[in-house]
């Protein structure tokens, strides 16, 4: 029986293939892409004769010196309708080893850093709505450019420095309101030892005004 294999093998290895031709059988189309470079390069070549493209880095440009003279405002928050005050440590654990340039190590994982030891917090950050005249006309009655930095949720902060003549920070995307757990303006944070003291402090109402 394994000679007869053995047999079959050597005869099929040997055997001359046979080919047929057995026509065309349908159309038959040539294969051809689209080159995709040249097609985005005459897409941009129309762009730019049409006018477009000046049309669209114009009103890009426009779009980012609007954004940049008056950020998105932060969402969520409300005015301060009454003290609301408590404490914020800012500690964190490093979850990995700190070396310096020689790779000598300056700070291990899992320990313990607290921020103000190093570097204190010199101003309050004073938070307050820039859109808001009552909080405005009070930050700037209460505190100079030297005690308070003064942070923007809202507004156009560029326009109130030059009308101002001080600057303003923004607190863009709303990150340092939600890191201190802040939820209406205007707010205070300043530092008290190793700690940060944070205050939603109402404003004071008008003279004449019914409670």
């Amino acid at each position: 029986m394994k000679r007869i294999a053995v047999l079959l093998a050597v005869l099929l290895a040997s055997a001359p293939a046979a080919a047929r031709d057995y026509g065309q059988q349908g159309t038959v189309f040539p294969i051809v892409e689209p080159d995709l470079l040249e097609q985005i390069r005459a897409k941009l070549q129309r762009l730019e004769a049409s006018g477009e493209t000046a049309r669209l880095n114009a009103d890009l440009k426009k779009r980012t010196i609007a954004r940049v003279n008056r950020p998105e405002p932060v969402a969520g928050l409300g005015v301060a309708m009454a003290l609301r005050q408590w404490r914020f440590d800012p500690t964190i654990t490093v979850e990995a080893d700190i070396s310096d340039d020689k790779g000598r190590l300056i700070i291990a994982a899992g320990t313990r850093v607290n921020p103000l030891d190093t570097v204190g917090l010199r101003q309050k950050l004073v938070f307050i709505d820039g859109d808001d005249a009552g909080q405005l006309a009070w930050a700037i009655a209460r505190y100079k450019q030297a005690d308070a930095k003064f942070i923007l949720v809202k507004g156009a902060p560029l326009e109130l420095m030059r009308a101002r003549q001080r600057r303003f920070y923004f607190d863009q995307g709303g990150s340092f309101v939600k890191r201190f757990g802040i939820h209406a303006v205007p707010a205070i944070v300043e530092q008290q030892g190793r700690i940060l003291l944070v205050r939603e402090v109402p404003l004071p109402k008008p003279q004449g005004t019914q409670s």
